[in-house]
């Protein structure tokens, strides 16, 4: 399955490592250290052209990780993540999530 991040990226949902709100965690110390170390290393995408909401950390196909800045909500990252069809889940979600 895959997630659409925006601007026609897309990634396959077994290599997200998270998703996280731009918000809340730009506020941690060790989040913006995170982010200047991967802007450094050129591990950054801004796939927007809004103001950003979400932060997706990606496995990328050698081993390493990617970033993407995206305007899409992580609620709604969250939802495209358990997408069904015809009403049938396409894999199961654990309790709670």
């Amino acid at each position: 399955m895959y997630i659409h991040l925006g601007m026609g990226v897309v990634v396959r949902e077994e290599d997200v490592v998270g998703i996280f709100d731009m918000e809340n965690t730009t506020v941690s110390g060790a989040t913006r250290d995170f982010l200047k170390r991967a802007q450094k290393e050129n591990l950054v995408e801004d796939v927007c052209y809004d103001l950003p909401r979400s932060i997706v950390v990606c496995r990328d196909y050698i081993g390493g990780e990617r970033v993407y800045i995206t305007q899409i909500a992580p609620a709604t990252l969250l939802k495209r993540s358990r997408a069904e069809i015809g009403g049938i889940a396409l894999r199961p979600h654990a309790k709670g999530l």
